[in-house]
């Protein structure tokens, strides 16, 4: 690709293209920061979530998983303290009434800088931004603004409004007849619904500290500057896990789950080199120390995975407002206490994002005789949506017969794919657009010997196998 802002245009016109993300109500012209997945994107989302529940779930045996309700009392979110502080700066152009976030303007003019070669500037402007943000001062972030000349984008003005802070969660009713009805939120995050059912979890359970409670589930937010395809959306899934901790071992923790998560991650087959640690320096309102776990995608490095040390903040509040007790009898120090937590939160769609923006190449195949590409997403063969393409070569002699008969002998164990048309080359081609790791075709030799042609996606290799051997083989480089 020419830049990586055409990387990443050409990413989400195949996501389109070939059955993986799609605009939410497209036919009635969209809704702003809503999509769909398709059918392959679905197949995508599904494995990665099997994969990082398998890793925490299956693989620990202190971390069991739950499914909470979206609709939680509104008490909840005043315990907390969402509704008092769940809020993002924001400035407004008063020309073009645009909306935006004030670190997204000020990272843009961050980039901006170092495009042009400036990175002391850059770096600079970045750590007068960190330090008005940790210190909320919303006029500095204005006078920042000003400073730097930056302009909307729309109206190519500088007239802005003062800086405010905007809560980012969605409302509802909850009741049948309107004058009745109570207001509630659409949660803007899955951790609270494992802390309110902390107590039911350990005693059901006969958990024992540490012990953690994972959940992948929907969340909400009303973002004003929502951007970016799927990586900042207004509905969103998350994958979360809370470790309750023994007070005193919190720092420990901490950097055993930041060393943990990193692993998982490169155990995506994704090198080391497009992961960094960026520490917060504006810490949340409960947290003791927390760090993003960022990805290189080609709209440079953002976070994906966020690591949390939150104290005893959570339950502890918990335990004042709903006045029920949230404390965890430690037999082995004989002493009752409020867990400490460590949460580990990774965004499911940012992950799909990030799974696909490594896994997109474009291939130049010509030789002096021809020109030829392909459009290949090299996904991890677990996280690919087809597992194995059954291809016979022709619609007759038999040769469908037989593809069946392979079909109906791989799909119990794995995701398969059938398709007769079309010229061999053009089915190749479109598993490689779709991701699919490995294509088996059948042909007239298949019926005299019982072998079929097993192609790699990868490298474009073909072997020669026993049909008996095609589900083993298959699975064996799965499970790899």
């Amino acid at each position: 690709m020419a830049n990586d802002t055409n990387r990443f245009q050409a990413i989400i016109s195949h996501c389109k293209e070939y059955g993986f993300i799609f605009p939410s109500s497209e036919i009635y012209d969209g809704l702003s920061a809503v999509y769909d997945y398709g059918q392959w994107g679905s197949e995508l989302k599904k494995n990665i979530k099997d994969h990082w529940w398998k890793s925490m779930t299956q693989l620990n045996e202190n971390i069991v998983g739950i499914d909470a309700a979206i609709f939680m009392h509104p008490t909840t979110w005043k315990a907390s303290g969402h509704v008092d502080s769940f809020s993002d700066p924001m400035i407004d152009n008063k020309d073009s009434k645009k909306r935006y976030r004030v670190d997204h303007l000020i990272e843009a003019r961050i980039d901006e800088l170092e495009k042009e070669g400036k990175k002391p500037e850059a770096d600079a402007l970045q750590a007068e931004m960190d330090r008005l943000l940790a210190a909320s001062d919303l006029p500095g972030l204005k006078t920042l603004i000003e400073t730097q000349k930056i302009k909307c984008g729309v109206s190519g003005t500088s007239n802005w409004t003062d800086v405010r802070d905007f809560n980012l969660m969605f409302s509802t009713q909850l009741g049948s007849v309107s004058e009745d009805a109570s207001e509630i939120y659409l949660r803007p995050e899955t951790a609270q619904g494992i802390f309110v059912n902390f107590l039911n979890v350990q005693k059901t359970g006969r958990m024992k500290v540490p012990f953690g409670i994972a959940q992948i589930g929907k969340a909400f937010r009303n973002e004003i500057v929502a951007r970016q395809f799927i990586f900042r959306m207004r509905e969103f899934e998350q994958m979360e896990m809370q470790f309750f901790i023994r007070p005193g071992t919190e720092n420990e923790w901490y950097n055993y789950w930041k060393e943990a998560r990193m692993k998982w991650h490169l155990g995506l087959g994704i090198p080391a080199e497009k992961y960094r640690f960026h520490d917060h320096v504006k810490l949340a309102h409960y947290a003791k120390a927390a760090c993003d776990i960022e990805y290189e995608f080609p709209i440079g490095f953002k976070e994906v995975e966020g690591i949390h040390s939150r104290g005893d903040f959570d339950l502890k509040n918990h335990q004042e407002y709903s006045k029920k007790k949230m404390q965890y009898f430690d037999p082995e120090i004989n002493q009752n206490y409020i867990p400490y937590v460590i949460e580990t939160s990774i965004g499911l769609d940012r992950t799909v994002l990030m799974v696909l923006s490594e896994a997109y190449v474009e291939e130049d195949l010509s030789t002096p005789e021809k020109a030829d590409s392909r459009v290949v997403l090299r996904f991890p063969p677990r996280l690919a949506p087809i597992k194995l393409a059954i291809l016979p070569l022709t619609k007759k002699d038999g040769l469908p017969e037989l593809a069946r008969e392979i079909m109906e002998a791989c799909k119990p164990k794995f995701r398969c794919f059938y398709e007769e048309k079309d010229a061999i080359g053009k089915r190749y081609r479109r598993m490689d657009a779709i991701g699919t790791p490995f294509c088996v075709t059948v042909d007239h030799q298949s019926k005299e010997d019982a072998t079929v042609t097993i192609r790699y996606r990868d490298n474009m290799q073909q072997e020669r196998i026993p049909i008996s051997e095609v589900a083993a083989i298959v699975n064996r480089q799965l499970e790899g």
